[in-house]
């Protein structure tokens, strides 16, 4: 994604680190240094608890490290926070208040009330704050997007063997949550939720391994919803039908189709066709890195906003409170 630098913009070339370089921050870290190396921002390093990873991460990437991230307060312009969710809060205030910008993985935060802390943080110092809904930038989202009108229907199954990582929460706000944020981005971000169905148990860890959730809008469009971190093969489809036409999306193959009816066809089964989308395979976290980055020198609000990521929290606790619900009389 090329960005035109706008000279009113309060950063021209942006000082940028990473904190927390685990297994998705490392990736981060890769992608600021790939950019600082074209000239795209200057990326001054890396941060991290763990003093071998961070000074191993910084060693792949020709930047400084360090064990704290107070340390980097006064030192960058922007952020990309990929910490545990409970840690999100704190740091993220503290560099949107010393105004630098943040992008901040998802989920935005643990509860809506540190969210809206980071929302009014923002708002304060005027600093762009962004959430890393990554699924937004899937080639094959990117593709289906336009041609997106009414979904009505959604049957959506994301299952991943159990992971190394991420186990500070649950598999709703670790993975269901980009499909939450998926289906409300599509259905609209004005129609609301008007009822919510899930369950979910605990199967290896001590938090709800899988769940499935039905939910169901003001305009009627309703959305099964099948997550789980304790599959054997890795699975990441969204199908969704909306007037006229049958829609494919494959995360993990970077796929998308439509299957429709051509409008002018004598009978049904002489006028489908199915139409495979044109996919740019680029990767995602650098096309999301990018759009960050974007913002900050075009000074423009961010392509995925604090008030979207909130959007999406507050309807995954909402997943989860039933959840609880229903645990309590399975006794789980």
């Amino acid at each position: 994604m090329e960005t035109i630098q706008n000279p009113k913009s309060k950063t021209q070339n942006p000082k940028t680190a990473v904190i927390g370089v685990g297994s998705l921050g490392r990736h981060h870290a890769r992608n600021y240094a790939e950019l600082s190396n074209n000239g795209k921002t200057n990326f001054i390093g890396v941060c991290d608890a763990d003093e071998e990873t961070a000074r191993k991460i910084a060693a792949e990437n020709n930047c400084d490290y360090f064990t704290d991230w107070r340390e980097m307060l006064d030192k960058v312009d922007a952020v990309s926070i990929v910490t545990p969710t409970d840690t999100h809060c704190e740091i993220a205030c503290a560099f949107l208040e010393n105004g630098a910008d943040v992008l901040v993985e998802k989920p935005i935060a643990r509860t809506l009330a540190e969210a809206d802390k980071m929302i009014k943080a923002a708002e304060k110092s005027g600093a762009k704050l962004m959430v890393g809904q990554l699924e937004r930038y899937n080639p094959a989202m990117v593709a289906l997007r336009p041609f997106v009108t009414n979904p009505l229907y959604f049957e959506i199954h994301r299952v991943s063997p159990f992971p190394n990582r991420s186990l500070d929460v649950d598999v709703v706000l670790d993975v269901m949550i980009h499909d939450l944020d998926a289906i409300q981005w599509l259905v609209g971000e004005n129609v609301k939720v008007s009822e919510i169905r899930a369950v979910g148990i605990p199967v290896i860890s001590d938090k709800v391994d899988a769940a499935n959730a039905r939910i169901e809008f003001e305009n009627g469009a309703v959305a099964n919803i099948t997550a789980s971190r304790i599959g054997t093969e890795k699975i990441r489809k969204t199908r969704f039908y909306q007037s006229n036409a049958y829609v494919v999306l494959d995360y993990g193959t970077k796929f998308s189709s439509i299957t429709s009816l051509a409008p002018n066809a004598v009978h049904p089964l002489l006028g489908i066709s199915v139409n495979q989308l044109e996919v740019e395979d680029v990767e995602p976290l650098r096309t999301e890195i990018e759009a960050f980055i974007g913002c900050i020198l075009n000074d423009e609000p961010p392509p995925i906003t604090a008030e979207d990521g909130r959007r999406a929290l507050d309807l995954a606790l909402q997943v989860l409170d039933k959840i609880e619900k229903h645990r309590s009389r399975l006794k789980v």
